[in-house]
């Protein structure tokens, strides 16, 4: 096909050969062995040279805008030109981790155009309504996804400063602040800190965990934070851990999408910036041992890592 497309820009079979830098005899096989395979003359040849027949003029023009276009699609994979990229997310997580390292992808990678789908619903966060999510996973693989484990999920208490002007927080007497999409984080962590005889009922609850967390930090009471999102808030002073001990979870943050984008440039380069990103400081994630004692074991400790 090139042979001929060529053959037929020049209407010359010399100088086709010289454009694709093989023999005059190569290039007169091939023309020929396309006419056969046609059924049909594509050239009319007289002793002033080559004439397209009209059969040859038509095949020439669609030739060559087929192989353009092929061309064009090879431009674009070696030059990684990015498409916009649909990112699900929760918001707590943009606002806690992927804005204050954002500049660093636009360095990254300036050409890189990110749309950002915000929800606290995780129903909402699938891989199948989005070019990729960031959501929460057990661990357990699912079909027909990739995924990129991005920050263990371990939760702590926090509290604005003046909380600890008296020392330890006595939780048991200070307002419990609840995010209703993670109900169950005060009473998991009560146990797992050996605090099972202090009450989780009562105290005000918010609609999403970043509300939960504004409302600490403007002295409301003390709420539940996931450790790993807490350090522009700790940079800024106006959060404080009201306890040292940390309690983990089985559960992570992680980065899906599926099988099919995998090769996909703009996903690759997500990827590869948010890979890099883990390595920034996002606070502590291990637990510790505090004055009451050592965090609780065997049997009770496997039930408290939900």
């Amino acid at each position: 096909m090139r042979a001929f497309e060529a053959a037929a820009r020049h209407l010359s079979i010399t100088r086709a050969a010289e454009e694709l830098n093989v023999t005059v005899g190569a290039v007169s096989r091939h023309v020929r062995a396309l006419e056969a395979r046609m059924g049909t003359a594509l050239f009319l040849r007289g002793s002033r040279g080559l004439a397209l027949t009209s059969a040859g003029k038509t095949f020439a023009d669609s030739a060559r805008e087929a192989l353009d276009r092929i061309a064009d699609a090879a431009d674009g994979l070696r030059l990684r030109r990015f498409r916009r990229l649909t990112v699900g997310v929760y918001g707590f997580f943009v606002s806690r981790f992927l804005l204050p390292i954002w500049p660093t992808l636009n360095a990254a990678y300036p050409e890189l155009e990110v749309d950002l789908h915000t929800s606290s619903n995780p129903l909402d966060l699938l891989a199948s309504r989005y070019d990729a999510v960031i959501a929460v996973s057990d661990g357990q693989p699912r079909a027909g996804l990739v995924t990129h484990s991005l920050m263990p999920i371990a939760t702590v208490p926090v509290c604005a400063p003046e909380f600890l002007n008296k020392g330890a927080v006595d939780f048991a007497a200070v307002p419990l602040l609840h995010a209703r999409p993670r109900p169950d984080d005060w009473r998991r962590w009560l146990d797992y800190a050996q605090f099972a005889d202090v009450p989780v009922q009562g105290g005000s609850s918010f609609e999403s965990l970043g509300l939960t967390i504004e409302a600490a930090a403007a002295g409301m009471g003390v709420a539940i934070a996931i450790d790993g999102l807490l350090a522009p808030d700790l940079a800024r002073g106006n959060l404080v851990r009201a306890h040292p001990i940390i309690r983990p979870t089985r559960r992570q943050f992680v980065l899906e999408y599926e099988q099919r984008m995998a090769d996909d440039p703009a996903v690759t380069a997500f990827v590869a910036w948010l890979n890099g990103a883990r390595g920034q400081p996002s606070g502590r994630t291990s637990a510790s041992k505090n004055d009451r004692g050592a965090p609780a074991s065997g049997a009770v400790r496997r039930r408290l890592l939900a």
